[in-house]
């Protein structure tokens, strides 16, 4: 076994990120390019990103080594805490052992700075001095606004719209990093122009924002932010579950089942390929992976696995994935995090290998179940998080009713800090549950490219 994956440093930080390209018994379908249909070359990704985020997207190493400046940054929050939900056990009186990796004690409040001090570092590195993103519930953007202070970086950041107006906290946030914050979608560009020619009072979309970013990239000294999908994002997110291993090893535990809620695949990854690769190399083989989705946008367990855009103009290169299609419009629920038309190559891949058992859950239960976590252990779940929670909970409850003590570890990616308001809305009786629209998915499906 290679001890790279474990303490390295003395406070328990990994150095080196895990490639789980490296143990997969079958590659990823390639990325096309979405004028040839052939693929794509690192030359073609060049106008977006540094070409050591290009290698890494690409690599199929197993370990990378993290740079001293992004561990130096790292330690300012990281190692993160693993903590053992006794309240919540005792409040559930399940025979189960429940941990969660905590990953709000961020500066941004989220996993997300992991892999966005990672990009800006690198961007940072090639002599880029501004950044165009996208970010749904603002977890991400707030993260590369940090990041982007840290490295002198510029950054502007194209904001769904439902969620500019649902978390006007969040939009602060990255404005007090320096970040420039534009709702979506906006007259700036011409995908967005297009979209509110046609939607005027469009909410917006993942999708949307991507086009709108991606469009801005127009010079040699700005270039493109991602925070979850590609490769090279769910690489650098997996110093959770390594710590995590390092953590459970020193209580004596490993998990019995995985549990990380899923958008785009950053936060379910980073928790999750550490122990799947471990399963991979037959180190484990009895665990379980369960991914968690919103079913108002159930990608995993509705979308098509096939190839699509990862964004809504189709400017992006065509990567095959579960997809709800990209023209699909998600129903405006808190969790923006998770409101993405498709899912990670990747980790699409990984499911359809088998390794991966997927739910999706409507918005109402996973409150109920924030708030029942946030009033035992304390801790105030972002709405993404909470259906990681959810799912954690319903586990446990089925080791209740069967008799067996199983050890359950989820990721509880952000806090809810910044969500107020979507609290106040469920205890006011202001939310509802929706499901996906299954006409308009059949509309965007009908749409994809015709390279399937």
């Amino acid at each position: 076994m290679e001890t790279i994956k474990y303490t390295l440093t003395e406070d328990q930080m990994p150095t080196a990120w895990y490639n789980i390209q490296a143990d997969l018994p079958t590659s990823m379908p390639p990325v096309l390019h979405p004028g040839t249909g052939q693929p794509i070359t690192p030359s073609d990704l060049e106008p977006l990103f540094p070409m050591e985020l290009i290698v890494q997207e690409v690599s199929q190493e197993r370990w990378i080594e993290i740079p001293k400046q992004v561990q130096s940054i790292y330690r300012q929050w990281r190692p993160t805490p693993l903590y053992r939900a006794r309240r919540l056990e005792q409040a559930l009186d399940t025979s189960a052992k429940i941990y969660y990796k905590y990953e709000g004690v961020s500066p941004a409040g989220s996993h997300k700075p992991n892999t966005a001090v990672a990009q800006a570092y690198y961007n940072k590195q090639a002599g880029i001095k501004r950044l165009t993103t996208e970010t749904g519930a603002g977890q991400w953007g707030s993260s590369l606004a940090f990041a982007g202070a840290l490295f002198g970086l510029e950054v502007v950041v194209y904001m769904v719209k439902v969620s500019y107006r649902q978390k006007p906290y969040r939009r602060a946030l990255m404005e007090a990093y320096g970040a420039k914050v534009i709702a979506s979608p906006s007259e700036e560009t011409a995908a967005g122009r297009k979209i509110l020619a046609q939607f005027p009072e469009s909410n917006g979309s993942l999708g949307i924002a991507i086009s709108e970013a991606v469009e801005a990239v127009q010079d040699q000294h700005t270039k493109y932010a991602l925070g979850s999908v590609l490769n090279h994002v769910l690489l650098h997110q997996t110093v959770i579950g390594y710590e995590a291993i390092a953590q459970l090893e020193q209580a004596g535990d490993y998990p019995d089942i995985v549990v990380g809620c899923t958008g785009g695949g950053s936060n379910f990854a980073g928790i999750a390929f550490p122990f799947i690769g471990a399963k991979l190399r037959g180190e484990q083989n009895n665990i379980r992976f369960v991914a968690v989705e919103p079913a108002a946008c159930p990608t995993l367990t509705k979308g098509k696995y096939t190839y699509d855009f990862g964004d809504t103009a189709h400017l992006t290169p065509l990567v095959k994935m579960h997809t709800l299609g990209n023209s699909f419009m998600p129903e405006g629920v808190h969790a923006g995090g998770l409101r993405y038309h498709g899912m990670a190559p990747l980790l699409s891949h990984i499911v359809e290998l088998g390794l991966i058992e997927t739910r999706a859950e409507p918005q109402l239960s996973c409150f109920a179940a924030g708030l029942t976590f946030a009033r035992v252990e304390g801790i105030l779940p972002a709405p993404e998080a909470n259906h990681a929670v959810k799912a954690a909970i319903d586990e446990a409850l089925c080791c209740k009713e069967e008799g067996t003590s199983k050890t359950i570890l989820f990721n509880l990616c952000g806090h809810g800090h910044f969500d107020m308001q979507a609290y106040m809305d469920y205890q006011a009786g202001l939310l509802r549950d929706t499901e996906y629209n299954a006409e308009e998915v059949a509309m965007a499906l009908a749409g994809l490219p015709v390279f399937n």
